[in-house]
């Protein structure tokens, strides 16, 4: 199929400060002492063109509100120039360079990425590449590293609207490093794996930052007779594979489409506002009212092709439709969906006649505001690509179902300039020598072995707990820490609990308690979850709370006695089983379930 794809990583680095100020780079649970509003215009880049994808954004019009903390400075709204490069955040980076073998220059550049989506303040990110030509070994072979950069994080997104956004900017400016492949990925599996390998590169500086978001993957997939789409933001490393899965179907099947409908024409967008006046849906007719406008345009010979599925779970009509949300709009109508729900039949049939509808042809409606045709004459253009066989270059988001949606057109190389404000940084080509490599992640594995399962520690290693586990699995019982890490945090994850709100100090003091004996571990369910739903509670208040205590010996023979009294016929026929289960109902998460067993079989013998 002409398979190729590369990755791209971006993975916050644990250090004190931002990149260019001397702000804490971690997000924080403050209130937002202000609202800094903004609206941001793209410029042209070094060679004196602008961006299409600054264009794209900067015409959408939107404003930006960002949301200022106690912890942020006028750098961070763009009212102050930047400080000089974190040296922090470089030494990782060139740590990362010496690990891949990659080439680095002797001057560090910082450029201006042009970024008009709100993101950040400046409407530029600031990035810099330091090493260049490295690779890495994987199962299936060398995969060639083509850049190695250290850049600013972007603001955090609270709310997107068609008209406004609100970001974050406790967020903006933690140092990142991004490290992108070259087409070398065989397949969607060896992508994932390639993932894995850097994401563990980084992890072994042990200056890697954990948590939702932290780390994020940017896949490039194209096919023959396809081209480069960009998938951003694809957080979880389990869906790499179904991602490029989905695109490849994607491309391959618009493709097929493109056979069926060659040498289409479509003819303009028609305004149709006049048919829908006194329409009896009801949110078309609050459009109208509020001064809105409906648009049509006949798609010929496309009658039953946008419900067709391009990949699972996503039809060729939803593909259009993203289009249209991207350019403000809710979305689109179409009449290979169901009519009746939208109840204007008649008015659907007087459109048909005016764009002289055919059986075998489509028809797609949008109402809106101004936004509306815009949307209209976007999906034509698209829909014009289509017929011509041409996969456009695009910005695509991944979907929480694997599926992906159109953002914008494809960066090219315009939106990059010099940063004016920062002079070029001189690598210490003596220091980086003397840079000692980390401890490879086998030999690490190694070490855990001897405390834990070696399923176990593969588990550890792999966890966003890893440093955490290393600093702390002498000091408590491993295999109660190791269980804490990838069984209890990943269950209540699957729940549906923000673990985030479980940090270090927690774990700790609860490790501290189970090793004096103050709490069994039968209780940390319960407990962990409550903090989960409870973030501001420390342990004491969770204990509170909960009604968690331990129970001391005296109490547990009474109540085994109590039980032994009430069930006579049980003792009599030691069904210690069934004795253990009537105890356990009482006493579960109060004291250990090793110490009741221990005591219903003294008592029964």
């Amino acid at each position: 199929m002409g398979f190729k794809c590369g990755i791209e990583i971006h993975n916050r680095l644990a250090t004190e400060k931002k990149l260019f100020c001397n702000c804490p780079a971690k997000i924080t649970d403050e209130e937002p002492s202000m609202i800094v509003k903004r609206k941001l215009r793209a410029v042209a880049g070094e060679l004196g063109k602008v961006d299409r994808a600054a264009m794209f954004e900067a015409l959408r019009g939107k404003e930006f509100h960002y949301q200022f903390f106690p912890s942020n400075c006028l750098i961070e709204v763009d009212d102050e120039p930047p400080r000089d490069m974190n040296q922090e955040a470089l030494d990782i980076v060139l740590l990362l360079c010496k690990m891949t073998n990659a080439n680095v220059s002797d001057e560090i550049h910082i450029m201006r990425k042009i970024v008009t989506d709100g993101s950040n303040t400046s409407a530029f990110q600031r990035t810099a590449i330091v090493g260049r030509d490295g690779c890495i070994e994987t199962s299936k072979g060398k995969v060639r590293i083509e850049n190695i950069s250290v850049e600013e994080e972007s603001a955090g997104i609270v709310e997107q609207k068609s008209n406004y956004a609100v970001y974050r900017l406790d967020r903006l400016g933690i140092p990142l490093v991004e490290i992108g492949t070259a087409p070398d990925i065989k397949d969607p599996e060896h992508a994932k794996e390639v993932a894995e390998k850097i994401g563990m590169l980084i992890r072994s500086t042990g200056k890697s930052q954990r948590g939702i978001g932290s780390i994020r993957q940017d896949v490039n997939v194209s096919i023959a007779g396809g081209t480069r789409i960009e998938i951003k933001g694809v957080q979880e490393l389990g869906m790499v594979k179904d991602m490029i899965d989905n695109e490849v179907h994607r491309q391959h099947n618009l493709l097929s489409i493109a056979k069926q409908l060659h040498g289409v024409k479509f003819y303009e967008p028609r305004e149709v506002t006049g048919y829908f006046e006194n329409t009896k849906c009801l949110f078309i007719f609050q459009i109208i009212k509020k001064g809105g406008a409906v648009y049509a345009i006949l798609l010929p010979k496309m009658n039953g092709l946008l419900k067709r599925e391009i990949c699972p779970g996503k039809t060729l009509g939803r593909e259009l439709a993203d289009y249209a949300v991207s350019h403000g709009c809710k979305g689109l109508i179409h009449t290979d969906e169901d009519m009746d729900k939208y109840d204007f039949i008649d008015e659907m049939d007087e459109v048909s006649i005016l764009l002289n509808k055919k059986d075998s042809d489509a028809v797609v409606m949008i109402a809106g505001g101004p936004e509306a045709l815009r949307a209209m004459d976007a999906i034509k253009a698209r829909l014009e690509l289509l017929v011509a066989g041409t996969i456009p270059k695009e910005t695509r988001a991944a979907n929480p179902d694997g599926t992906t949606r159109y953002t914008r057109p494809l960066p090219g190389s315009g939106r990059m300039y010099p940063e004016t404000d920062l002079k070029p940084v001189t690598v210490d080509k003596k220091k980086l020598k003397e840079m000692k490599l980390p401890e490879t992640l086998e030999d690490r594995a190694k070490k855990l072995s001897r405390k834990i399962p070696k399923d176990m520690a593969d588990q550890i290693l792999r966890s966003d707990y890893l440093e955490f586990f290393e600093r702390n699995y002498e000091k408590y019982d491993a295999v109660l820490l190791a269980n804490i890490i990838i069984s209890l945090m990943k269950d209540l994850k699957r729940s549906g609990f923000k673990t985030d709100s479980i940090t270090d100090d927690h774990l700790l003091q609860i490790l501290d308690m189970v090793k004096k004996g103050s709490l069994v571990k039968e209780a940390l369910p319960e407990l962990l979850q409550h903090i989960c739903e409870n973030p501001s509670s420390d342990i004491k208040q969770a204990l509170s709370k909960t009604g968690i205590k331990s129970m001391g010996d005296k109490e547990l023979e009474k109540i085994v006695d109590d039980v032994f009294s009430k069930y006579p016929q049980l003792v009599a026929e030691k069904k210690m089983s069934a004795l253990m289960g009537e105890v356990m109902k009482i006493v579960r998460g109060k004291i250990p379930g090793e110490k009741v067993s221990r005591v219903i079989a003294g008592k029964l013998k």
